[in-house]
C-alpha cells in the first residue's frame, strides 16, 4: 500500500510539472510570431471554413488557456491572447480547438461516447466524494463501493479524452502543414505546444487511475 503512495505522489507531481510546462511552453512560443502573420482567429476560421464548416462562429472568451470547442453550441472559443495574437502558440491552440469541430463534423467515435457519457460522469463525478467520505466516516462498506463506482466513471472520461485530445492535435498538425498555415521550420514549435497540452491530459488521467485503484484495495482489504 506505500507503494501506492508513492505512486500517486509521484504522478500528482507529474501533473502539476505538466501544467507548469504548458504554462512555459505556451508563453515561451507566444513571443515567437508565425511567418504568415495569422492570428489565431485567422487561423481558425480557415480552418473551419476549409473543412466545410462555415457556420460554426469563433468567440473569443477571457482567461488565459480557457480555450474549448463547445459542441452543445457548436462554437470554436479561443482565450484572448491565442484570438488577437499572431504567434506559434496561438495558431497551434486554435488549430487544435478546431480540430475538436472536426472531430464533431466527422461523428469521430470517441468524442461521440465522450458526449454521451458526459452527462452521466458530470452527476457522478459531483456525488463520488460524498459517497466515499461518508462511506469511510460511517465504516458502511456498500457506500464506499458505490462511490467507487461513480468515480470509476470519472476516470473512464479522463481515459477517453486522450485519444479525443491526440487526434485532435493530429489533425490540427496535418492540416496546418498542407495547408499552409505553417512554415516547415515552424512544425518543432507547435508539436512543442500540442505536446505540452496534451501531457497534462495524460497526467490527470494517471492520478485518477492510481487513486481508483488505491480505493479499490483499500476496499477489499475491509472484506
Amino acid at each position: 500500500m506505500m507503494g501506492m503512495y508513492i505512486l500517486i505522489i509521484l504522478a500528482f507531481g507529474l501533473s502539476l510539472w505538466a501544467q507548469f510546462r504548458v504554462k512555459g511552453t505556451f508563453n515561451k512560443w507566444s513571443d515567437v510570431p508565425n511567418e504568415n502573420g495569422l492570428t489565431g482567429y485567422d487561423a481558425a476560421r480557415h480552418m473551419l471554413d476549409r473543412n466545410g464548416l462555415h457556420d460554426v462562429p469563433i468567440e473569443p472568451v477571457p482567461g488565459a488557456l480557457s480555450d474549448h470547442y463547445d459542441p452543445m453550441q457548436r462554437v470554436v472559443r479561443l482565450s484572448e491572447p491565442v484570438y488577437y495574437e499572431k504567434s506559434i502558440s496561438a495558431v497551434a491552440v486554435a488549430c487544435h480547438e478546431v480540430g475538436h469541430a472536426i472531430q464533431h463534423k466527422e461523428h469521430y467515435p470517441m468524442l461521440a461516447l465522450r458526449h454521451r457519457i458526459f452527462p452521466i460522469v458530470n452527476f457522478a463525478s459531483g456525488i463520488a466524494p460524498f459517497l466515499l467520505i461518508a462511506g469511510f466516516l460511517f465504516s458502511y462498506t456498500n457506500l464506499i463501493g458505490l462511490g467507487i463506482i461513480f468515480f470509476s466513471a470519472t476516470v473512464a472520461f479522463q481515459l477517453i479524452t486522450l485519444p479525443v485530445e491526440f487526434n485532435a492535435s493530429n489533425r490540427a498538425r496535418e492540416i496546418m502543414v498542407s495547408e499552409g498555415f505553417i512554415r516547415s521550420d515552424e512544425e518543432r514549435g507547435i508539436a512543442k505546444v500540442l505536446n505540452a497540452a496534451a501531457l497534462t491530459y495524460v497526467a490527470a488521467a494517471l492520478v485518477s487511475l492510481l487513486e481508483l485503484i488505491r480505493l479499490i484495495g483499500v476496499f477489499n482489504s475491509r472484506d
